[in-house]
């Protein structure tokens, strides 16, 4: 199976099972918009949680907050988003189809490494147990011919797009043969920047009313109430805070009731809940959930001394790659490639890449934004934003380390990482999500083997002792070895089976997801045995 094919069938378990869904697809959807079904946004929270307490609870010099959604225009003007937050796009006169000019070219980047581990795998398979792959890198012609026009390709492109020269992004695209995918043709228009802003009216009146933006980012939110934070809350530097929340970003792309319904299994009467943010004054992304207009970030500003802020983003560096790599799902599926081209506020700047379906990919970035924004803002708001340093005497403009997530590609990390594929040993197959316990949407399911006998009336008592702690499922429909299936394809990690042993002697059968291993035990036990193996605390322990 491929990887596009294995990322074909990821996005179908997770529409058929209620992780994600077209947004108003009774209305043929909007592009790169989504919701999440009533698993997704439980994995979703789970994730956030990780983060939030990790964060909050782990550092003693890191707060949170929530800030609004809208902002005084003059936050986007001072931030440069206004003027600056453009992306560089390009028209195929054929298909009539938009594409960013900048992916255009990383894809055909990334053809190049692939082409490159082709020449690899031939040459293993060709030396079997004697094939060096470092050396076959540094010694084969036909790989350095690849890689050196690789290399020359991603050098034009961070000097065109650090000069503004879009006359020399189209040429890079001419020159590489890039055809479009719909077409197939390369009858290229001129590259164009877009501004990626949504803007909006607020005000009673028409004639009255103000340009207001949807945030794209969540970060100035933080760093217009800098000064409220560390006055209300005393912090000496280095000091940070976070926030989660959604922002906007107009992305040009390369009916719920009835979907809970059916992936959920639900009888009426079924309620279903959300918190979210709504805004009545309303005015196209890739790869599943990957790129969103919609999105949510964790976001987190660290404030430091002028001069300390490369040691500290080093640092943050180290701290955040050991979060994601705490997951369990490989080190090697994770790498951070340091950036070319800097952002305007940027004096240094890093993503952390995770290996998904269709490669590595950036899920965090961590930016050392100097004192550019605090500056900014002091400058158009006429605002003192300093700090007064007790230890030096002296007030200043605070540096700024930033590390920023997408909860979206969070999601789809977990997602992508999770999902397998099992031939098992009694020739039987199985679908298996293996999200990490303490991320996982549903912790627990409980099952009556057979709907007689009371079992059903002992199971439905132990959901109720169990959903104060966890989010648990019951289920009763079919044969206990498809609904094991099922609980699998969900990725709950552990079912508990009630029988008719457990009338005799007060214990139940626990299958754990991953290992498919069934053991037996009290029912005043089990409580504390799921709680020990679901909780965030194994992950944090990983951490400190």
């Amino acid at each position: 199976m491929t990887q596009e094919e294995l990322f074909k069938k990821l996005i179908a378990h997770c529409k058929e099972y209620g992780f994600i869904f077209p947004s108003s697809e009774i209305y043929d959807g909007l592009s790169a918009v989504y919701d999440y079904g009533q698993l997704g946004v439980e994995l979703k929270n789970n994730i956030k949680t990780y983060w939030w307490d990790s964060m909050t609870k782990l550092h003693d010099n890191i707060v949170g907050i929530d800030a609004a959604i809208f902002m005084h225009p003059k936050v986007w003007e001072a931030s440069g988003h206004v003027g600056a937050f453009n992306d560089p796009l390009i028209d195929n006169k054929d298909s009539k189809k938009r594409y960013r000019a900048d992916v255009l070219i990383e894809d055909w980047i990334a053809k190049q490494d692939e082409k490159i581990e082709k020449e690899c795998a031939k040459a293993a398979k060709r030396f079997g147990e004697s094939f060096d792959k470092e050396m076959f890198l540094q010694t084969n012609g036909r790989v350095l011919e690849i890689a050196a026009k690789r290399d020359e390709v991603n050098r034009r492109m961070a000097e065109a797009l650090n000069a503004n020269d879009l006359a020399e992004v189209r040429q890079i695209i001419l020159d590489c043969e890039i055809v479009c995918p719909i077409s197939g043709s390369r009858n290229w228009t001129e590259v164009r920047q877009f501004n990626l802003m949504f803007s909006t009216q607020m005000g009673s009146v028409a004639e009255g009313a103000n340009t207001v933006y949807l945030r794209p980012e969540t970060a100035q939110g933080i760093f217009v109430n800098f000064a409220n934070i560390q006055r209300t809350t005393r912090k000496k530097l280095p000091f940070g805070v976070c926030q989660v929340g959604k922002a906007f970003r107009n992305e040009i792309t390369p009916g719920n009731f009835t979907n809970v319904q059916k992936t959920g299994r639900m009888k009426i009467p079924f309620g279903i809940a959300q918190i979210g943010k709504a805004f009545r004054n309303e005015i196209v992304a890739r790869q599943f959930i990957f790129r969103m207009r919609e999105f949510e970030q964790m976001e987190m500003q660290f404030f430091v001394r002028p001069g300390e802020e490369m040691m500290w983003w080093n640092k943050w560096k180290e701290t955040r790659m050991s979060w994601h790599r705490a997951l369990g799902f490989g080190d090697e599926n994770y790498r951070f490639h340091d950036h070319e081209k800097l952002a305007h506020y940027a004096n240094a700047a890093t993503d952390v890449e995770f290996n998904f379906p269709f490669g590595f990919k950036e899920v965090e970035g961590i930016h050392s934004r100097t004192d550019y924004d605090l500056g900014r803002h002091q400058q158009f708001s006429g605002k003192k934003i300093q700090y007064f340093d007790p230890e030096t005497g002296e007030s200043y403009v605070p540096y700024v380390v930033e590390t920023s997530v997408g909860v979206d590609r969070m999601v789809l990390q977990v997602l992508s990482a999770a999902y397998k594929e099992e031939q098992l040993e009694n020739g039987e197959s199985r679908t298996v999500l293996s999200i990490p316990a303490p991320l996982a949407p549903v912790k627990v399911a409980v099952l009556p083997l057979v709907k007689k006998d009371g079992l059903q009336e002992i199971a439905m008592d132990l959901v109720h002792k169990l959903k104060f702690s966890h989010n648990v499922q019951y289920d009763e429909k079919d044969s206990i070895g498809k609904r094991y299936r099922r609980q699998d394809a969900v990725g709950t990690p552990f079912c508990v089976t009630v029988d008719h042993q457990t009338k005799e002697d007060g214990t139940v059968t626990i299958r754990e997801r991953d290992t498919m291993k069934q053991y037996r035990v009290s029912i005043g036990e089990l409580e504390a045995i799921v709680a020990d193996k679901v909780g965030m605390r194994q992950l944090f322990e990983k951490l400190v």
